[in-house]
């Protein structure tokens, strides 16, 4: 059949008969659509038989939106990332464009812009999604969906890629044509949606979030369970909660408000409400505003009819918003504090504030009493606080006399001012926090460190790494850490460029070796080593791992938490490691020459070796081993890699802004991608060599007239200045023949970087740039993390 469907054939009889089986086989699918009752059915049964019948890689079928304004997918198979999208009826992409002139459209290679003009000259392919998915879209057949009489578009059927590689035949035209007219009777008798009854929840299948049918199968599924059907959406659907609350505000005919971190707690209106009276009514006052007393409800209109809320303000004039349960679960604990903390740092402050000038420093003595007072509660606000806003690290830092005591959280990077504590508390503070990690509190001229099981004096279950650090003053600072615990994240989810992923794939899959990931401390380092553990973690392999501390935990793997009180060294654990028969070894920094030295022997005896090193290049790192004193021909042979990498801030995705970048300002940005290049053979021509970056960038992140398009930072209620979340700039130096040469001639940084790039390597400020032309991050924040 595949001849038939990619290149045609000279022989006319075998054509023919390969012909009369397509289309006996495509009879077989016909009577299948009409078997089937609803669309779900074709969803979950047919899909594959229609991939198999025209011997395409993936199949997409659209239809018609609401207020018939676009297409919608329905089904959509290898998508993965990809709930469901939108196409506008137009030729801003090609199933638009099919459906918008109605015709069927048969394309060889959709990146070949003058086959798109031959057929439009406004036509481009939207090629987001294969920038986001690393999937290279090819040839593509797209087929309108028409009702019987030819009058009305109801959506379109389009399939991706010929699995032998040319492009769909006539034969598949004229099949996908028959396909359409049968999908289109189907759709317009028997298959089309029953009308949803109006629910809470029924705006989500109007807005193509969910089908009617999974709509109901959530509804069946939370009664049997005696589960809430916004936890089973949320839970087993992936629907968001925005969704879901957008829903709730169409059906109540009243604002959604979501949950916000940020939000100050309302002291006055909440003096005389209980967290029990809150839950068990399921209304809370959020703000007293120029509109009137906002009340958040999971259903005002119970709410409104009830009463209560009148007789508990009876002056007051009422505006209510409608929110999801779980948004309001997080409202009341912001409010009201977690279970056994009940309450909020305002109140918890007011009872420590004390006059400055008035009230001396708590004696020796009077530490003890500091687990007894509102101080246990306070420190515990502090730590629950930093973990739900987010943070990574709690910054605690006294100052001398009679000041407060500055509390500071980091967030994606930046520290932001958190409360202020009066100054007469900080040694008991301090005190506080030392009892909890069991360090030694009476001990405050030389620096500790420890860790807190924070599950033993609150229901949240997280770690923290504690320091504390004697300043200037005799006071002592503090450095709380929150371990990032949890599961490790996909290899593909990381956020490494296409091109880099192929390459650190290729480096990792090697049976034995070294490969090392550096960069400064908070840089991801560990979380990155994880997801390539987890690639690894396969039931016959074998993984050890030394770590301090033991952050991300997986299922089959052995790990060490290194004590090097206890004598339990990363060279111990090496050693350790080689008698007990492993596969994978991954040991959490290497900054000693033994442990390097140990690395370096176990990956020459046939283990495959990870590690970590703080410093600041992939080529810099090179150097850095070889100063230690490494035996420069086992190292070259040890060596498969270097991964460098960064944190920059992530533009936030609910307010970035796109603009198109003028020509001095792309210069500048090619400018800058091309500095560290100039020394490689393919710049031997400077400008040709920008020319080719250029037509690089070109293919891959213009759209169809060539036109780029930037994002800048505007702010919204939902980040932090534009900002929310990271995204990792990446360096990866693959050791090639030619730059284990270099490193045995004890060459310099300058000439391996050289090599390292004619190698296909991407310095961290080119990674970072290219995720500028993703959309991803802007300029600034790339420059503030990478040196160059």
């Amino acid at each position: 059949m595949s001849a038939v469907l990619g290149t045609p054939k000279t022989d006319a009889p075998d054509e023919m008969n390969v012909r009369l089986n397509f289309f006996k086989k495509l009879q077989a699918v016909t009577n299948k659509i009409h078997a089937t009752n609803n669309l779900d059915e074709i969803m979950l049964d047919l899909s594959q038989d229609i991939c198999d019948l025209f011997d395409s890689d993936r199949l997409t079928l659209y239809v018609l939106s609401e207020d018939k304004s676009c297409i919608v997918s329905k089904v959509k198979t290898g998508l993965n990332s990809f709930r469901d999208f939108q196409l506008p009826i137009s030729s801003q992409s090609i199933a638009g464009y099919a459906a918008m002139s109605r015709r069927v459209i048969n394309l060889r290679d959709v990146y070949d812009d003058a086959e798109l003009k031959a057929l439009s000259p406004d036509l481009h392919f939207q090629r987001g999604v294969d920038q986001q998915t690393g999937y290279r879209t090819r040839q593509m057949l797209v087929a309108p969906l028409i009702d019987q009489k030819g009058n009305h578009l109801l959506g379109a059927v389009q399939l991706i890629n010929n699995r032998s590689g040319a492009a769909f035949s006539q034969v598949a035209e004229e099949g996908l044509r028959e396909l359409c007219k049968t999908l289109a009777i189907a759709y317009t008798q028997r298959l089309k949606p029953a009308p949803v009854i109006r629910s809470k929840y029924g705006a989500l299948v109007a807005e193509a979030v969910l089908a009617a049918g999974e709509l109901e199968l959530a509804t069946r599924s939370a009664r049997r369970k005696s589960d809430n059907v916004e936890d089973v959406l949320i839970r087993d659907f992936q629907v968001k909660p925005a969704a879901i609350g957008q829903s709730l505000s169409k059906f109540f005919g009243v604002p959604y408000e979501g949950f916000r971190a940020d939000r100050v707690k309302p002291v006055d209106l909440l003096k005389h409400l209980k967290r029990e009276f809150v839950e068990q009514n399921q209304w809370i006052p959020i703000e007293d505003g120029p509109e009137g007393m906002v009340i958040l409800a999971t259903d005002p209109e119970h709410v409104r009819n009830a009463r209560i809320v009148n007789n508990v303000f009876p002056k007051a004039r009422l505006v209510y918003r409608v929110t999801t349960n779980i948004e309001f679960r997080q409202t009341i604990d912001l409010f009201f504090g977690g279970e056994g903390d009940l309450a909020s740092v305002g109140d918890l402050l007011s009872g420590l504030d004390a006059d400055d000038d008035d009230t001396p420093e708590l004696s020796e003595a009077e530490l003890s009493a500091a687990a007894e007072n509102e101080l246990v509660k306070l420190v515990n606000k502090v730590i629950v606080d930093a973990y739900r806003q987010g943070a990574s690290d709690i910054h605690i830092e006294p100052r001398p006399g009679k000041e407060k005591t500055l509390i500071r959280f980091r967030k994606d990077g930046t520290l932001e001012p958190y409360i202020e504590i009066p100054a007469s508390y900080r040694n008991a503070l301090a005190a506080r926090i030392k009892i909890m990690c069991d360090l030694d509190i009476s001990e405050r001229r030389k620096p500790q460190d420890g860790k807190i099981k924070f599950k033993k004096f609150s229901p949240l279950d997280i770690e923290l790494r504690v320091a504390t650090i004697p300043s200037a003053g005799g006071v002592e600072d503090i450095v709380m850490r929150i371990l990032a615990a949890g599961e490790p994240i996909p290899l593909d989810k990381l956020g490494v460029l296409p091109h880099n992923l192929d390459r650190l794939r290729s480096a990792i899959s090697k049976p034995y070796g070294l490969f090392f990931v550096c960069g400064p401390t908070g840089s991801g380092k560990t979380t990155t080593l994880h997801s390539v553990l987890n690639h690894l973690n396969t039931p016959e392999t074998k993984i050890w791992t030394a770590e301090d501390p033991v952050e991300i935990t997986q299922k089959g793997l052995r790990q060490v938490q290194v004590n090097r009180k206890s004598g339990l060294d990363f060279a111990t654990a090496m050693r350790a490691f080689l008698r007990a028969d492993p596969d994978v070894i991954m040991v959490g920094e290497m900054r000693d020459k033994e442990t390097v030295a140990m690395g370096i022997e176990a990956s020459l005896t046939g283990h495959l070796v990870f590690a970590t090193l703080h410093t600041n290049s992939a080529p810099e790192s090179i150097v850095r081993l070889l100063d230690m004193g490494m035996d420069p021909f086992n190292f070259a042979d040890a060596l498969l890699g270097v991964l460098a990498q960064r944190l920059a801030k992530r533009l936030c995705s609910h307010c970035k802004q796109a603009y198109e970048p003028n020509a001095e300002e792309l210069r500048l940005l090619l400018a800058e991608y091309c500095e560290e290049l100039r020394n490689t053979e393919a710049f031997k021509d400077p400008q040709a060599g920008q020319q080719a970056v250029l037509q690089h960038w070109t293919k891959h992140y213009a759209d169809g007239s060539g036109k780029f398009r930037l994002y800048r930072a505007v702010g919204c209620d939902q980040c932090s200045g534009g900002y929310k979340g990271r995204v990792g700039l990446h360096e990866l130096m693959l050791g090639t023949d030619k730059l284990k040469r270099l490193i045995q001639e004890h060459s310099r940084v300058a000439l391996m970087l050289a090599a390292a790039l004619e190698d296909g390597m991407l310095t961290l400020k080119m990674d970072g740039i290219e995720k500028i032309l993703s959309g991803i991050t802007d300029i600034k924040q790339v420059r503030a993390v990478c040196i160059k």
